[in-house]
């Protein structure tokens, strides 16, 4: 059905477009040197040692409950009349590393056109682009963060918004490396990421603002080995020939998103959603790989056999502000399957090379914000992980992978 979706989508609104980018400066209107950022600090604490969570990363084999710093980012940029520039560093204890780096500009005759060079969001969906400083929620969907960690990478963009006739409409078009955020690309192929949005923002007397829209991601991964393993039913068939080395098998993913704000009697409420499906190439768990990153994007050359893996994913996340006082209670839910060929019945018999790496995830979220000031918020927030049971030794249940997170907001 979903397949059916996407081309309507795309052909009956080629004009649409949400607004929803974080790829810009702090302000579009002309400044010189201008400084924003935010600080992000947590304590959380695990149902058991050594878990792997997309909540900040693993824990340590001997730790189940830490503080950290979740992010620490630092912002800078300048607007002139026809051109921008970004840059921007994310410090935490684990060190300070780039985050964004781009330049933008356009032609005087065309200011409906953007273009963009050098590190930046890639222009997929809706959460990928959209600052984790204003997020409710504190991580992005388990889906998104293993297809797109760090959601950054290197390429170049041209981004569309006709503001004087159809200021809804955003679309971007992007080539990008592929190899994402810390590393420069590993073979001669580039990825194509399209999005197309769009966003009305007063519907209702100004109380109803909704936006759609549907994004695409093409792209390669090099295979290094001479044998790679292609789903079939019920696991992966082992494909082997002199061929399949230095071949490049396929990357591609498809989305569609939806966010609707209505401000109420109540307070403001929210309800935003993604759906993401494809092809993602990845290997098997090992001992260095947990099964949870076994379909991880690749930052550098894989050495390993390829899994080919077809797979879905999609989230809800819903919040109502509380009697319009300066609390919100949130409710997400997300869903990450890496092998939709697959049931967890299945993942472990030997003889259909399954790992754990096929297992599905679900991941229901619950919690309270609080905006102490207006730049002081405040998240508690606790993440109730479940999968099936497997056939695999380690797996023969759910794993004790919940995940209680507090954490305090300052922005400037």
């Amino acid at each position: 059905m979903t397949k059916q979706i996407l081309p309507i989508l795309f052909a009956l609104f080629p004009f649409f477009v949400c607004g929803q980018n974080n790829n810009a400066p702090s302000s579009y209107d002309e400044h010189d040197i201008k400084i924003t950022g935010y600080l992000q600090a947590q304590f959380q604490k695990a149902q058991s040692a050594g878990i792997s969570s997309w909540s900040g990363g693993n824990f340590d084999k001997n730790s189940d409950q830490r503080f950290m710093i979740r992010r620490g980012r630092l912002k800078i940029d300048r607007v002139d009349k026809f051109s921008s520039i970004v840059f921007q560093l994310d410090g935490t204890q684990d060190g300070v590393r780039l985050m964004d780096a781009f330049i933008q500009f356009h032609a005087p005759t065309l200011p409906s056109f953007r273009f963009t060079a050098g590190l930046f969001n890639r222009p997929f969906g809706y959460s990928i682009v959209y600052s984790s400083g204003y997020r409710d929620f504190p991580e992005r969907a388990r889906v998104f963060q293993t297809l797109m960690p760090r959601e950054r990478d290197l390429g170049a963009m041209i981004s569309f918004n006709p503001k004087k006739v159809a200021k809804f409409l955003s679309l971007d078009l992007a080539m990008v490396n592929g190899s994402g955020l810390s590393a420069k690309d590993y073979d001669s192929g580039k990825d194509l990421i399209g999005n197309l949005n769009f966003k009305f923002d007063s519907l209702a007397h100004q109380k109803l603002h909704i936006g759609f829209g549907g994004s695409f991601y093409k792209g390669t991964v090099r295979s290094n080995t001479q044998t790679y393993f292609e789903p079939n039913e019920g696991g992966f068939e082992k494909n082997s020939s002199p061929n399949n080395e230095n071949s490049k098998v396929r990357r591609d993913y498809y989305g569609v998103n939806f966010q609707l704000e209505y401000h109420n009697s109540f307070g403001e409420t929210t309800f935003k959603t993604e759906y993401i499906y494809g092809k993602q190439p990845g290997v098997g768990s090992s001992a260095n790989t947990t099964g949870p990153a076994a379909s991880t994007s690749f930052s550098t050359q894989p050495t390993g056999d390829l899994y080919l893996r077809n797979f879905k994913g999609y989230y809800f996340w819903f919040t109502q502000q509380i009697a319009r006082t300066r609390f919100k209670a949130i409710l997400g839910y997300d869903v990450y399957d890496p092998n939709v060929d697959v049931e967890e019945t299945q993942i472990g018999f030997a003889a259909n090379n399954t790992t754990a790496g096929d297992i599905k995830f679900s991941t229901l979220g619950y919690g309270l914000t609080c905006s102490i000031n207006a730049r002081l918020k405040l998240t508690i927030y606790n993440e109730h992980v479940t999968n099936k049971p497997t056939q695999l030794a380690a797996i023969t249940s759910d794993l004790n992978d919940d995940v209680f997170t507090t954490r305090l907001q300052y922005r400037w």
